[in-house]
């Protein structure tokens, strides 16, 4: 296949780093490793451009390049990784009929909820248009599948799992007994959690794992806490950790992805809450390393750990068995291998990015031939 790609709302080569960056990047990849023409469309970022007026004129001049680029020799079609009211599609969705080829997009996200404020109804708008004018469109949410079919037909639907490539995130007791060494823990049970250290709920994710975790210390119980990531919120968070967790917290700053599982493989828990996290890929590299984790079901969670067989979840209202759901797993040895072994299998069973994304490129392939 020869296909033009487009990620509107942070272009690959983007300095900050996240679960959506992550995810667009690696389905780019796998096409590209599969043998695929892939090629960037463009760079332009569509992020609140609604409201920025010099983007807009820009995206003029982008669509004149498009087509000249692709005049001559046209894709087979035009994939999209992620639109939604912040950040629309609006380069794919006029550039695919033009060029008169399948536009097609993977996680587009209809929420009904952005047409009440009038700070996201323009986006809601918009959005709402671009995810109409889609040949077919491709969400690895259930949630998100829910709410498409509210406004497509189920035939350009298609639901794939979010996947990760499991022999990336391999337990290794080599690193955890390095590790625990190093920070001199023996028989203490080590807590981790991971996330971007910004203002909003990620700092208000790790400060509630860190409430949990003091709650259970004050009961006896013999935790540690590691934390991965940095942002600016690190000293506001190194401060709370001092008055709630005194010498029981090692702040790893940020890691590579590539060596995150080192630091798995030496917890014996994964806790982050999840608020409003759309997915949350550290929970299923967590899974992938052997760790059981506790998170909250309303969100991302809800979609990656499987409640009672490879991780605990918990009510965003309610809190306290978030902290509860922890002491089990502190407390209950044999439960928590055994979560932590299904855990595993899981993850290899359901969420193999290769697997997944072949049975998204077959059904490429299919919308290619119908075209």
């Amino acid at each position: 296949m020869n296909i033009a790609y487009y990620m509107p709302f942070k272009p690959m080569d983007h300095s900050n780093p996240s679960g959506d960056l992550i995810t667009g990047t690696e389905l780019h990849n796998h096409l590209a490793d599969r043998g695929h023409a892939i090629t960037l469309a463009s760079k332009l970022r569509c992020r609140w451009i609604y409201y920025r007026p010099l983007t807009l004129l820009r995206l003029l001049s982008e669509k004149s390049k498009i087509f000249r680029r692709y005049n001559a020799t046209r894709p087979d079609l035009w994939l999209s990784y992620h639109s939604y009211y912040k950040a629309p599609d609006l380069l794919g969705a006029t550039c695919s009929k033009k060029l008169g080829i399948p536009y097609v997009i993977f996680q587009g996200i209809y929420s009904t909820k952005r047409r009440k404020k009038l700070k996201t109804l323009p986006g809601f708008l918009l959005n709402r248009n671009v995810l109409q004018s889609a040949d077919h469109i491709f969400t690895n949410k259930q949630r998100d599948l829910t709410n498409l079919k509210r406004l497509l037909p189920e035939n350009r639907l298609s639901y794939i799992a979010p996947g990760i490539h499991p022999r990336l995130f391999e337990f290794s007791g080599n690193w955890r007994k390095k590790l625990r060494q190093l920070w001199t823990i023996g028989d203490e049970t080590i807590v981790m959690t991971a996330a971007m250290m910004r203002p909003g709920v990620k700092t208000e994710g790790i400060s509630a794992v860190m409430k949990s975790c003091s709650e259970l210390v004050q009961r006896g119980l013999p935790l540690r806490l590691i934390i991965a990531g940095d942002g600016s919120c690190r000293q506001q968070l190194e401060r709370k950790a001092a008055q709630l967790l005194p010498n029981r917290v090692h702040f790893l700053g940020k890691i590579p992805r590539q060596e995150l599982y080192q630091y798995y493989s030496a917890a014996d828990i994964f806790a982050f809450p999840g608020i409003e996290e759309s997915l949350g890929m550290v929970y299923l590299e967590a899974q992938s390393c052997n760790l059981p984790v506790v998170a909250y079901q309303d969100w991302g969670g809800g979609e990656a750990v499987v409640h009672g067989q490879t991780g605990l979840l918990s009510p965003a209202a309610e809190p306290s068995l978030f902290t509860t759901y922890i002491q089990c797993l502190t407390e209950e040895t044999t439960t928590r291998q055994t979560l932590a072994r299904k855990a595993g299998e899981h993850i290899r069973r359901n969420h193999d990015l290769d697997y997944n994304y072949n049975q998204l490129e077959k059904e490429l392939d299919a919308l290619i031939g119908k075209k």
